[in-house]
């Protein structure tokens, strides 16, 4: 099993002064320690459940490129993009220039979006949740076609919701065959279905192996419908993890017991990632046991 970690707090101690050094300290040592992949959320503001709106949130692309200044060998991606904040060239482009820049370990991480108040709270409107789903078909297929061929298809590309004359995309992306495509959540009828249509990789909540087994035997049924390889998708969970209510061999037996229902890639949001001994300890007590 791969395993990740999504930070989604910058809550930490020295205000927004301190905010940069220590998301450098935390990238460096989940590269050093040995995690696979590092997320930051794509919100704007803080997420129920994880402190008041107002609390601290960083944009969630120009984080990664951050990121990618300060680490040598994980992945890096958003987890996951809220679709209609960007148009779909721009999600392509700025894709494109993460991966270029980090040395070719740029995820595309992508969902219809939920968060309502943020997204009406600094103008960006909120589609309608059926235009929002049309909004994330366009943007996958864009991206088959600007990640395809030696820069891009050329191709022209009519959407649902847009109109593009010229798939071009130079510098093209250094991962091949092009920047893993990670399609978020785990909605049955048409999140889970386009991730099986167009996507390398699924995204959901690791509530449950039950839960997780479910989900995933629906990915497989729509897999069979649309002839695709079920083993071609990455199946990816996100969980979280507090050292001080669950030791590292009960994580362990946690995340085993979710890989054997399916689950090949967790990723993990740790309470209190400031302390970077916590990443330390997971990486020599959690992930060698993984692997």
């Amino acid at each position: 099993m791969r395993v990740g970690l999504q930070i989604n707090q910058f809550t930490w101690p020295g205000g927004a002064s301190a905010i940069g050094p220590t998301l450098a300290r935390i990238g460096r040592t989940a590269d050093d320690v040995g995690f696979d992949s590092i997320w930051v959320m794509d919100h704007f503001f803080q997420i129920r459940g994880l402190g008041p709106p107002e609390a601290p949130m960083l944009e969630g692309q120009t984080a990664l490129g951050f990121l990618a200044a300060h680490t040598e060998r994980a992945r890096i991606g958003l987890m996951v993009g809220g679709v209609h904040y960007r148009r779909p060239g721009l999600w392509i482009k700025a894709t494109t220039t993460l991966d270029v820049l980090s040395g070719g370990r740029a995820w595309f991480g992508i969902g219809a979006a939920w968060n309502v108040h943020e997204s009406k709270g600094l103008g960006f409107g909120f589609p309608e949740l059926k235009e929002r789903f049309a909004m994330l078909e366009d943007t996958l297929r864009m991206a088959h076609g600007m990640w395809s061929g030696g820069s891009g298809s050329g191709e022209a590309l009519e959407g649902t919701t847009m109109t593009a004359t010229h798939l071009i995309n130079s510098p093209q992306s250094l991962s091949r065959p092009r920047v893993p495509i990670l399609v978020g959540g785990g909605g049955e009828r048409r999140t889970l279905r386009l991730a099986a249509q167009y996507a390398d990789a699924c995204n959901i909540f690791g509530r449950s192996p039950e839960f997780v087994r479910h989900k995933l035997s629906i990915l497989r049924e729509h897999c069979d419908r649309l002839d695709r390889p079920y083993d071609e998708i990455e199946r990816t969970i996100l969980t979280s993890y507090d050292m001080g209510a669950e030791s590292p061999s009960e994580l362990v037996d946690r995340l085993g017991a979710l890989g054997e229902a399916g689950a090949q890639h967790a990723i993990l949001s740790v309470r209190g990632v400031a302390d970077t001994s916590r990443l330390e300890r997971i990486g020599a007590e959690v992930l060698p046991q993984l692997r």
